[in-house]
């Protein structure tokens, strides 16, 4: 259950009434696909629209990963892996690949270019049995191709090249590009990258589901928790449908001169997923000069560093606070008759009462301090919540996008530093912008 909290936000009700025609329109043009980029809304009805045969296949993969190996490296970038990293921390916490208990360790390659990052994977796996799952709609996205090509070898010397095809399981696109053609002629299993889904909007398809279910997440409740709100925000009446007010909070803090949004937790459970929702707002909205800024922390470690800015700092942005009501674990401060640390005043009450209160603290400080707060809560983590959350924050999003007059849907500003990477590196096709490029930096050396 999600529940959205205005009422420290510091907008007047006059004020959402005068932007409900514009939300109002928003959802209707979400909902009749007559908006930009209406020919990539495959998410909009996905929870009832998947592919359930494919659904099975992922299950069955899953299940064959976790008989074959103890780890899984998942390959991808962007939305190929900060969906599903973001789901397996959010329902098994920070510590996940050690407290794997029905699943597998599962790790990320391919969202960098580090060497030491990829050679660590290794020490990691050491001499235990392994699994790939490579996830790139085209195959020649450098940074995952980069350590696909480093695994590959990696499973070929371990197991033969005919043994590494059945521990190797590619998501691609449906008909084309170099890893379908790759997987058609090696035989890996393979699932698909749908069309009219972009990256930031497929942690619900094969580009995620796998990944998580090899961890031992329940993708049946994940996708459950996705129905039923897409059914609970269909509803185009902006006071009873929090999707769209959020979407209205963040137009209207906009209009009042914020330029940041920061998604502050207080579970550390939600790193990850701040990292999602920072891909999913930055690459939906950041574009044409508009748009929020959207950073995450993670409080009250972060109170500790960038708190004294949010405090006293420069009067830019607000907070959406993601509060979870319930803890998986009762843990309860003792008490200590020396009460050396000073205490006892908490002795006997659990943690969860006490980060509440430091939340309320925080809350009622920022305010204070001219910080405007919603607060999103959710009663649990656990998969049926992580897929209802997905959903709420897609749609949210994308009213929002059309509200401010983009198309949330591309990302045209994500190929300029490809460009320049591939010309420097001497790609191909792209040798006339080397010397230009190396005398721009000769400066800089």
């Amino acid at each position: 259950m999600i529940k959205l909290n205005i009422n420290n936000s510091g907008i007047r009700d006059h004020e959402l009434s005068m932007v409900q025609p514009m939300v109002e329109t928003a959802y209707r043009t979400l909902m009749e696909r007559t908006g930009a980029g209406s020919e990539m809304l495959g998410w909009l009805n996905l929870p009832f629209e998947y592919d359930k045969e494919e659904f099975a296949r992922i299950k069955a993969a899953a299940k064959r990963i976790q008989e074959q190996s103890e780890v899984l490296v998942s390959i991808g970038i962007g939305g190929s892996y900060l969906g599903a990293r973001a789901g397996i921390e959010f329902t098994k916490g920070p510590f996940a690949n050690q407290l794997t208990g029905d699943g597998v360790e599962v790790y990320f390659a391919g969202s960098n270019i580090s060497s030491d990052y990829v050679q660590n994977i290794f020490d990691i796996i050491g001499d235990r049995d392994f699994s790939v799952n490579v996830i790139s709609k085209s195959g020649t996205t450098t940074e995952p191709a980069v350590a696909f090509r480093l695994f590959k070898e990696k499973l070929e010397a371990k197991y033969g090249r005919e043994g590494a095809k059945s521990r190797i399981y590619a998501t691609t696109d449906a008909k084309k590009g170099a890893l379908r053609g790759l997987a058609v002629e090696e035989g890996y299993e393979t699932f698909v990258v749908p069309d009219a889904t972009g990256g930031r909007f497929s942690c619900l398809t094969a580009v995620g589901l796998l990944p998580m279910a090899a961890a031992g997440m329940d993708i049946d409740q994940v996708m459950q928790g996705c129905a039923d709100a897409c059914t609970k925000y269909n509803n185009p009446d902006l006071m009873t449908n929090d999707a769209m007010l959020y979407a209205a909070m963040r137009f209207l803090m906009l209009m009042k001169g914020k330029s940041v949004e920061i998604l502050a937790n207080y579970e550390p459970s939600l790193t990850m997923f701040g990292e999602w929702y920072k891909q999913l707002m930055a690459e939906s909205e950041g574009k044409d000069g508009k748009g929020l800024f959207p950073v995450s922390a993670n409080f009250s470690t972060d109170l500790h560093s960038i708190g004294q800015f949010i405090q006293d700092g420069s009067r830019t942005m607000f907070e959406t606070v993601l509060w979870v009501e319930q803890s998986r674990h009762d843990l309860t401060v003792p008490n200590d008759p020396a009460n050396v640390d000073g205490l006892n005043f908490a002795a006997g009450r659990t943690m969860q009462y006490m980060n509440e209160k430091a939340m309320k603290g925080t809350l009622l400080a920022h305010v204070d301090g001219g910080v405007p707060n919603l607060i999103l809560t959710v009663d649990r983590l656990c998969d049926y919540t992580f897929g209802e959350l997905v959903y709420f924050f897609w749609k949210s999003l994308a009213i929002s996008g059309y509200m401010i007059g983009v198309n949330p849907f591309d990302q045209p500003g994500v190929e300029a530093y490809k460009k320049n990477m591939f010309a420097l590196l001497g790609k191909p096709g792209y040798e006339d912008a080397k010397e230009a490029l190396e005398a721009r930096l000769s400066v800089l050396d």
